[in-house]
């Protein structure tokens, strides 16, 4: 069994640190790259500078050749490191964010729960954004140290000509990265908090959108609209103000910036015009007092998105940090199909108890709905076994000596609202393609005339949530998919409630036929249904009160008919 991780927590530090250190090749080779298209754009003034210098002081055509050459060198190296250092850091960047988001997305959907509080809606925004924005850092990194070269050539350059110059920008670079390193901070715990915002209103979005015919059908989609759009206000708000705290930092940067190239560029003429520099020296730094401005701006921004991928990365810890709801077991259940349900205590369920003999059909009739809820919770392993009392046991053995995917394996429970997804009929009904029993699984669910309906059968598209389908022909075709996993024990809660009377009573008789000599559990109150089980229980407030067949029942027992009969 695949069991969740259970190694040492993920802090947003460690997740940082795994995505540096397992593309540390891709880093430096993009490093080196950019760190060369920094020093050839910062070589640029530099060899003008002398250029200009040599050309005035010797005048000679083959010298300014020579200088020509230099700058289509300089030129050339500018432009191939950028394409192939770009390249590779980006292929790295998206490669990196694709684990986090399969990593994120395997938390979600391990078999066995994790304790967090997070709707899916929310983890989704974590698998995609913060999962891209954790891996910024793989570019954030290289570029931070490619500017830094470019800083520091500048830095020598000028300091060569007068060591004033150098020490400029030196202690200007210094106090810029100390006055943004504050507001830095200020992004970093903003940007987390917009996106826990942005989160929340993904996971109402997704709620919404679930829920969209019954909220028509009872007229509460403009209630639902008001509560979406608060969150979304709520979430529009704090990106506002994330914008109004990156606005803040971009123009502080600039402005520092422009202030520290102005300073080079009034030093350096006030030295040249004093006599303590030349004019090649001059032309150097007014060119390096304005090239300097973009490396230096790449270098003040790169605090910035250090926080943000720092901050997304403590979100997905939230996610790859929190502990399993449950230790499962990691048995496997011995052959046959029997299930005991011995003094169950769960909810609304009280010392429920009762067996189904190994190819047994049986019936659940159950007088409250919440109990039926509560029942196949407890059977399809949702509820940790230590949140109730009493014992399940499937071929003898107990759930929580179990795996969660064993279980799932060898018994299926299916609950009356399965999922849709998009695709086509055959890859809804058997999502694996190993399934053997398909057409058999269509026949028996009535899921038949759907098929025939459509020119591609089995292929048919089926949109998301099986929009273009009615409530009964989703419902077909999950019953179909339940039927083709032919698993050891299956259970089917409210199979039937969205078809007319006639289907009703042909499925009844077709999945009882098809499960013929495998367990079967139906929790309904489909009269149809419960006739052609082999016995059915009366599930009434949360105990089994009665048992026999459904005619005898409807015989002798007034509150079951009452129930039942329709």
């Amino acid at each position: 069994m695949t069991t969740p991780d259970t190694r040492r927590p993920r802090p947003a530090s460690d997740i940082l640190r795994t995505a540096l250190r397992r593309n540390r090749g891709a880093m430096i080779w993009g490093t080196v790259l950019m760190g060369l298209y920094q020093a050839g754009e910062t070589a640029f003034p530099i060899a003008l500078g002398l250029i200009v210098e040599h050309t005035m002081r010797d005048r000679n055509l083959g010298s300014l050749g020579l200088s020509i050459a230099a700058l289509a060198v300089i030129i050339t190296t500018v432009s191939l490191s950028w394409r192939f250092g770009m390249r590779i850091l980006q292929k790295a960047n998206t490669t990196e964010a694709h684990r986090w988001r399969v990593k994120v997305a395997a938390c979600g959907l391990q078999p066995v729960a994790r304790d967090v509080d997070l709707k899916s809606g929310e983890i989704l925004t974590i698998a995609t954004e913060d999962a891209d924005q954790t891996a910024d850092i793989i570019e954030v990194v290289p570029l931070l140290l490619s500017s830094l070269v470019a800083v520091v050539v500048a830095a020598v350059a000028l300091g060569l000509a007068d060591i004033r110059l150098g020490l400029l920008v030196i202690v200007g670079t210094a106090a810029i990265m100390s006055v943004l390193s504050v507001l830095s901070r200020r992004i970093g715990s903003s940007t987390q908090e917009q996106q826990a915002r942005v989160a929340r209103a993904g996971a109402k979005v997704a709620d919404l959108i679930t829920g969209l015919r019954p909220l028509h059908g009872f007229g509460g989609n403009h209630a639902a609209f008001r509560s979406y759009r608060k969150v979304s206000t709520e979430a529009k708000l704090q990106a506002v103000t994330v914008a109004k705290v990156n606005g803040a930092y971009a123009g502080t940067a600039l402005a520092l910036n422009a202030v520290l190239a102005g300073a080079v560029t009034l030093t350096a003429g006030w030295l040249a015009f004093d006599g303590q520099i030349n004019i090649g020296e001059l032309v150097m730094a007014v060119g390096l007092a304005q090239f300097i401005m973009e490396p230096l701006r790449l270098f003040s921004e790169m605090p910035k998105y250090v926080m943000i991928a720092r901050a997304s990365a403590e979100r997905m810890a939230l996610v790859l940090t929190a502990p399993p709801v449950t230790t499962p077991g990691s048995e496997h259940p011995a052959a046959g199909g029997n299930l005991e349900i011995d003094c169950v205590r769960y909810g609304t369920l009280r010392d429920l108890k009762f067996t189904v003999a190994a190819g047994e059909f049986v019936a659940i009739a159950a007088y409250q709905p919440r109990a039926a809820a509560d029942l196949a919770a407890v059977l399809a392993a949702n509820v940790p076994p230590d949140a109730y009392e009493g014992a399940v046991r499937v071929a003898g053995q107990e759930l929580g000596e179990l795996s969660v995917e064993a279980v799932r394996a060898h018994m299926l429970v299916n609950p009356y609202d399965g999922e849709i997804f998009a695709g086509t009929l055959r890859t809804n009904i058997d999502p694996s393609g190993t399934s053997r029993t398909v057409p058999e699984a269509v026949e028996a669910s009535m899921l038949t005339d759907v098929v025939a309906l459509h020119r591609d059968g089995l292929d048919y598209g089926v949109r998301d949530r099986g929009a273009n389908l009615s409530g009964g022909q989703r419902q077909r075709l999950s019953l179909a998919r339940a039927l083709a996993a032919d698993s050891e024990v299956l259970v089917l809660h409210d199979p039937t409630t969205a078809v007319d009377a006639v289907t009703e009573q042909l499925i009844a008789r077709n999945v009882a036929k098809l499960r013929r000599g495998r367990t079967t559990v139906v929790i309904t109150s489909s009269p149809a249904l419960l006739d052609v089980a082999d016995r059915v229980l009366v599930l009434d407030e949360g105990a089994v009160t009665a048992e026999d067949t459904h005619r005898n029942l409807l015989a002798g027992d007034a509150d079951y008919c009452l129930a039942v009969a329709r």
